[in-house]
């Protein structure tokens, strides 16, 4: 199979009602390094280095109706799940991390990679993220 143009995924855009509490997740509990300016109101995370100056970033952007509401039903969302690759070391951390925030840790199988172990919680506003790391 050849290689084709593209080199990483750049970014994965969500919709932020509470922009406090995504930033609270992804930032505080993920460690994403925020790395837009303060005053710019979509909020751009680095989540990885990406290739040369693109990096691989999580942008949460202000709801324009932060009062309404998304589905929680999964098959009613346009978006499955995101998933982020951590280490060894850093699985069992976010996992302990997750856990002691309140968050609903529920654990899986990826259906495709072999040597890995995932787990998944639930943003502020209800996307699915998961978490892959190496197994034990």
């Amino acid at each position: 199979m050849s290689a084709g143009p593209v080199l990483h995924l750049a970014e994965i855009v969500l919709w932020a009602h509470d922009m406090d509490r995504s930033l609270a997740f992804y930032r505080d509990l993920f460690g994403l390094e925020v790395i837009s300016p303060p005053e710019l109101p979509n909020r751009f995370l680095k989540a990885g280095p990406g290739e040369g100056p693109v990096p691989e970033m999580i942008v949460l952007v202000p709801h324009p109706e932060p009062a309404g509401s998304f589905a929680r039903e999964k098959p009613l969302r346009s978006l499955h799940h995101l998933a982020f690759n951590v280490s060894g070391p850093g699985y069992d951390d976010l996992e302990r991390r997750c856990r002691a925030a309140g968050l609903e840790v529920r654990g899986g199988k990826h259906p495709v990679l072999a040597g890995v172990r995932t787990f998944y919680v639930d943003d502020p506003d209800g996307n699915e993220v998961e978490v892959i790391g190496p197994e034990g």
